[in-house]
């Protein structure tokens, strides 16, 4: 029993490293480099608020959107982009994951808060919500400083203003129905364009 255990655990290791060593990293940065760079940057710091900061996000989030991108089984993309739909759909498994990688190993250069008029709505709303109008912090989740946690939330910190404006207003109308559970839905739904726009400044300007 124990010799079949250890047999079993030594194939997992094995094809755990096989998984890893299908990663080639010349391959992903010369992806980047050709396909993603014109919207994201070779090294995946948009300037464009289109278009997110990649750099220094983490990998698994990419791997997940990536994927949600995509159509599979006869099934509409997760994520409605016609634009993501066709750079993801072309893209292996090997691929997805060299340019997740790629990408969460890229320094961030972070945007800045523009509003300071607003900062001040940002920050109660990312440290403290509203509990009143049942509105979780937004640092509950993506951490006080916008660090995020791997393979739950995502890094915002540093993120484009803009873009993170247009991913909020997307989550409250129903546009954008990736979020596990709903959760990014229901918090969305509770927030004025106002308040939307001081958050997603804030996030811009924490480090």
């Amino acid at each position: 029993m124990i010799a079949r255990t250890f047999a079993l655990l030594t194939l997992t290791i094995t094809a755990a490293h096989a998984e890893v060593a299908k990663i080639d990293p010349a391959k992903a940065k010369q992806t980047a480099e050709q396909v993603c760079a014109a919207c994201h940057t070779a090294d995946g710091n948009s300037v464009n608020p289109m278009y997110p900061k990649l750099a220094g996000q983490h990998q698994e989030y990419i791997t997940k959107q990536l994927h949600n991108f995509k159509a599979a089984n006869g099934k509409p993309a997760e994520r409605n982009n016609p634009i993501m739909l066709g750079m993801a759909t072309p893209l292996t498994e090997e691929d997805i994951k060299g340019l997740a990688a790629y990408f969460s190993q890229q320094k961030l250069k972070p945007d800045t808060a523009k509003n300071m008029k607003t900062v001040t709505v940002g920050q109660k709303l990312w440290r403290a919500g509203d509990a009143s109008r049942g509105l979780p912090a937004c640092g509950g989740c993506h951490g006080p400083s916008g660090l995020g946690i791997p393979g739950q939330y995502p890094r915002l910190q540093g993120q484009l203003s803009g873009y993170v404006e247009t991913q909020l207003k997307s989550f409250r109308l129903g546009e954008r129905a990736n979020d596990p559970n709903g959760m990014m839905r229901a918090v969305a739904s509770h927030l004025t364009d106002t308040e939307i726009q001081a958050v997603a400044d804030y996030v811009a300007g924490l480090r």
